[in-house]
C-alpha cells in the first residue's frame, strides 16, 4: 500500500508547514481533517481542494460538500474521493481553501511516496511541524498582544531612572572632594 507524504504550508508564510502521511486510499475528508489538527483549527467552516499545477493555479475543485455557489464543474466530494485517485504527477500539488468568510488558503504539495507502512504510525498522522502556525480566532500564546501593548507603553528594555545597570543606585553627591588616584587613572592605591 503507497504511503503519501504531503508538506502543507500555510500559504502567507512557507516557513511555517506541517508533513501529513496518509494512504493513498484514504479520502481527502481524512486529510482535510487532518491539516485541520495539525494548525489546531476547529472544524466548523467549509472547506474545499483545488487540483493545482507548478504555478498553485486552481483545477478541478475536490468539496467537504456541494454549496450553493456557481460551478464551472460540479465538484467532487471529499468523502467519496480517495487521495490516490487524484494523483497525477509525482510532485502533485493542491491548493486547500478552509473557512470562505476567513479564506485560510494552504499549500499542499506531494513530496515523497513510500511503499512501506510504519507500523507505529496511525494513518493519517503529522510527522513533522516548523513553525508557529496561526490562530484561526486571534492571538495564540500566553504572550500575546496585550504583553507587546505593556512593552510599547512602559518600554521594558529601559533602566530605569536612578540606577545603574547592575541595578545600584547613582549617586551624584560628592563625598569628600576630588576624585582619587585610581579614578583619575593611576595605578596607585586609594587609602
Amino acid at each position: 500500500m503507497a504511503i503519501l507524504k504531503f508538506r502543507v504550508y500555510f500559504e502567507e508564510d512557507e516557513s511555517i508547514y506541517r508533513d501529513i502521511v496518509i494512504r493513498h486510499t484514504q479520502t481527502f475528508q481524512d486529510l482535510h481533517e487532518m491539516i485541520l489538527k495539525s494548525y489546531e483549527f476547529d472544524n466548523k467552516h467549509k472547506a474545499t481542494f483545488f487540483r493545482s499545477n507548478d504555478h498553485w493555479q486552481h483545477g478541478r475543485e475536490i468539496s467537504l460538500e456541494k454549496y450553493e455557489k456557481e460551478y464551472k464543474v460540479p465538484p467532487l466530494i471529499m468523502a467519496e474521493i480517495t487521495i490516490g485517485s487524484e494523483i497525477k504527477d509525482p510532485n502533485q500539488k493542491f491548493v486547500y481553501l478552509y473557512d470562505f468568510n476567513k479564506n485560510w488558503s494552504f499549500l499542499v504539495e506531494l513530496i515523497n511516496v513510500s511503499k512501506e507502512e510504519n507500523p507505529k504510525i496511525i494513518y493519517p498522522s503529522v510527522v513533522r511541524t516548523e513553525g508557529i502556525g496561526p490562530s484561526q480566532y486571534g492571538t495564540k500564546g500566553l504572550l500575546g498582544a496585550k504583553f507587546v501593548d505593556i512593552e510599547e507603553k512602559y518600554d521594558l528594555t529601559q533602566v530605569g531612572e536612578g540606577f545603574s545597570e547592575e541595578g545600584e543606585e547613582k549617586d551624584d553627591l560628592d563625598f569628600g572632594g576630588t576624585a582619587g588616584p585610581a579614578e583619575e587613572g593611576g595605578n596607585e592605591e586609594e587609602v
